[in-house]
């Protein structure tokens, strides 16, 4: 599609970065200089360099090695490439990065199923927690039913037996580290012996919930059991989420994501900020509030886009409906294994996750919110999923525009999953509304998505159809995933998935409906400018030009020389986030 003209702010950005940089570029000396490259730079006027040089975290330099050459000083750290390809840095479209962080340093058990990995996945959690903390959630057995990588369910698949786990498990890997742990759908929850005592729970004075076997608690806990656990664990430290953010960064790092669009709950601001004060935060952050948070930013006068480079806030996030994983995305038709059409979300519940006041109910509380925050100037970016609601969110979003003063608007239809057909890419590109899309849900929900939908399945992630109508697409993981499903923060299965719709062993061979493929170019802009543009920092980043902040990556293949399936075998080596070397494997490790 054709990217309107830039903001204002956006232009004054760029030029407020050329003056840092200095009035004479050609007699700046760059503190790093990347070169003898394959530079894909996302600039269509020059989509490719050999070289870049970068100044105070900007680029001074974009081309030739001989142009870049021109700004190598004393003290000018110089590193060849050896015609390794490099692109602007990924920038992910939506993230959970506090609960990323809490998995990574706590437990996953998404993938579990059997004892032995259920005990060693808690004992790496035991290791890696600070010392006082509880080891909570993981979620096991989100993949029993369907098969991590399935392509879908085999038919006439017997029935297989649950995993239900006891204390015995993993009492002798946490004799002193209490630990609460559920399955994925909460239908059963595991207490270890350390948190029964924690609880003043035991066998010897029954409380309704605790399940015993010949006197001794198994652990399975429910009901008032489960709330005694629960009111006996403690509000988790500030350094416990330091350390869980600093694990987090580190593997964006590693996968060579250089800006995140997070869903950003209100106890996290504070990490970002300690981090950003202290240096450490190496991913710029464009953090969303809940929607119905517009009447408290704009009381205060905080705009869309209010901070600096490395941390502002950004859209405001609603929900329409709820998750396919769980069944509870809103449809026209009844899903086929249930039988219900899915549900609206419930703002009046201030337990869920969607934040009281952010969801569409009671009637009239989304548009409420979408007319507020559009008089604001907030930019609203919903989650819709199923058909019924993003065709709702559709009509709710013109009825703002129709109704409201003219403005600069970039809203989302976040995660765009279900269309009703083709009519409906056409609607969203007459609307200019993005599609904000992340291509590994295709590959990781096909495995039931059929199942449940049927024929609908065919407009399920229907990227070509959206890009092919004019949308703009952008892409992102959802990372770490829902209750049912763990999703990658790894760009290259990202862009695997876009480009093939393939599992990751390759299946079905030509692809699951092969017609919404995408092409390797379309899907690098969708991760890299797109998101640049969809945040309104078009002038700052996701392409390398010169003024522009130096966020670069290096991988190990090129991508436009790989086969398709090759790409996500391909690896970042080198991560530059503002000119500073943030990750660093082979060869390029100091």
């Amino acid at each position: 599609m054709t990217i309107p003209s830039r903001l204002p702010l956006a232009v004054a950005a760029l030029l407020g970065g050329l003056a840092l940089i200095g009035p004479s570029l050609a007699a700046q000396d760059a503190d790093l200089i990347l070169t003898g490259g394959r530079i894909w730079t996302g600039d269509t006027a020059r989509p490719y360099a050999e070289a870049v040089a970068i100044r105070n975290g900007r680029l001074i330099a974009v081309g030739s090695a001989a142009e870049a050459a021109r700004h190598r000083g004393a003290a000018t750290r110089v590193i060849a490439l050896g015609g390794r390809f490099a692109t602007p840095g990924f920038i992910d479209n939506h993230t959970h990065f506090g609960q990323a962080g809490a998995l990574l340093l706590g437990v996953n058990l998404l993938d579990v199923s059997d004892a032995g990995a259920f005990a060693a996945r808690v004992k790496g959690a035991r290791d890696r927690l600070p010392a006082g903390a509880w080891i909570t959630g993981g979620d096991w057995g989100a993949y029993e039913d369907w098969n991590a990588g399935s392509a879908g369910a085999a038919p006439n698949a017997p029935p297989r037996a649950r995993f239900s786990p006891d204390r015995s498990i993993i009492d002798s890997v946490t004799p002193a580290t209490p630990a609460l742990l559920q399955r994925w759908d909460r239908t059963a929850y595991l207490a270890n012996g350390a948190a029964l005592a924690a609880a003043s729970l035991d066998c010897a004075s029954p409380v309704d919930g605790l399940e015993c076997t010949a006197g001794r608690a198994t652990g399975r806990v429910s009901g008032a059991a489960l709330a005694r656990v629960r009111a006996a664990i403690p509000a988790k430290s500030f350094e416990q989420r330091l350390r869980e953010a600093r694990t987090a960064i580190a593997h964006l790092n590693e996968m060579g994501v250089t800006g995140i669009h997070d869903i950003t709950p209100r106890e996290q601001l504070p990490v970002y900020h300690a981090l950003k004060e202290r240096g450490e935060l190496t991913v710029r952050v464009y953090a969303r509030p809940t929607l119905d948070k517009w009447d408290e930013l704009s009381a205060v006068g905080i705009p869309h886009g209010f901070g600096d480079e490395w941390l502002r806030i950004g859209g405001l996030k609603g929900f329409v409906d709820g998750i396919q994983g769980n069944s509870t995305a809103r449809f026209y038709e009844p899903q086929l294994h249930s039988g219900r059409r899915g549900e609206w979300r419930d703002s009046t519940n201030t337990a869920a996750t969607s934040g009281p006041g952010s969801g569409m109910e009671p009637a009239g509380n989304m548009l409420r919110n979408l007319d507020g925050a559009d008089r604001a100037g907030l930019w609203p970016q919903v989650h819709a999923i199923g058909d019924e609601a993003i065709d709702t969110l559709l009509t709710l979003y013109e009825k703002v525009m129709r109704e409201n003063p003219a403005r600069e608007r970039r809203f989302r239809i976040i995660h765009s999953q279900v269309l009703r057909g083709a009519e409906t890419a056409q609607r969203y590109a007459r609307l200019g509304i993005i599609a904000e899309v992340q291509p590994y849900h295709a590959i990781d929900d096909m495995r039931w998505m059929e199942e449940r939908i049927g024929e609908r399945s065919r407009w399920a992630y229907a990227f070509r159809t959206l890009h092919d109508a004019g949308v703009m697409l952008t892409f992102g993981s959802d990372w770490p995933g829902t209750n049912a499903s763990w999703y990658t923060a790894n760009p290259m299965h990202i862009l695997y998935a876009a480009v093939t719709r393939r599992t990751m062993d390759g299946r079905p061979e030509g692809g699951w409906f092969p017609e919404e493929r995408l092409d390797l170019l379309t899907s690098l802009r969708a991760y890299t400018a797109n998101n640049a543009w969809a945040a309104g920092e078009e002038a700052l980043k996701g392409k390398l030009m010169v003024g522009m902040l130096a966020d670069v990556v290096v991988l190990d293949q090129d991508l436009f020389a790989l086969a398709p399936d090759r790409i996500k075998d391909t690896k970042a080596l080198l991560t530059v986030v503002g000119g500073r070397i943030v990750h660093a494997a082979a060869p390029f490790q100091r």
